[in-house]
């Protein structure tokens, strides 16, 4: 895996979201004692190394903040690595779409 991924690159990040001190009264106890995780994929914003926080935009088009803990990383469900060329095909089609004046 490469240490250091450049702009438009398949990322994933992380982030705590709350801190376990942070957690709803009404969450379990176990559940209290551990942080509220996040984890994103998307586009990188910037290039950026491993561990650096960095912005990503999602094929969604949202943007999140959070460290660089993976760079293409693959689905878990088996279907095998993302394939780069494939990947901005949903943002695509949106944009051609709506400048058609078919927003989906």
């Amino acid at each position: 895996m490469p240490e250091r991924a450049t702009t438009h690159t398949w990322v994933e990040i992380h982030r705590i979201v709350l801190a376990p001190g942070e957690r709803a009264p009404q969450v379990p106890a176990d559940t209290q004692q551990v942080p509220l995780e996040m984890r994103v994929k998307g586009f990188l914003c910037h290039d950026a190394s491993l561990g650096e926080d960095v912005d990503i935009l999602t094929p969604a088009g949202r943007m999140f903040t959070g460290t660089l803990v993976a760079i293409n990383p693959a689905y878990t469900h088996l279907y095998g690595p993302p394939i780069p060329a494939l990947l901005p095909i949903g943002g695509e089609v949106r944009a051609i779409l709506s400048n058609r004046g078919k927003l989906l």
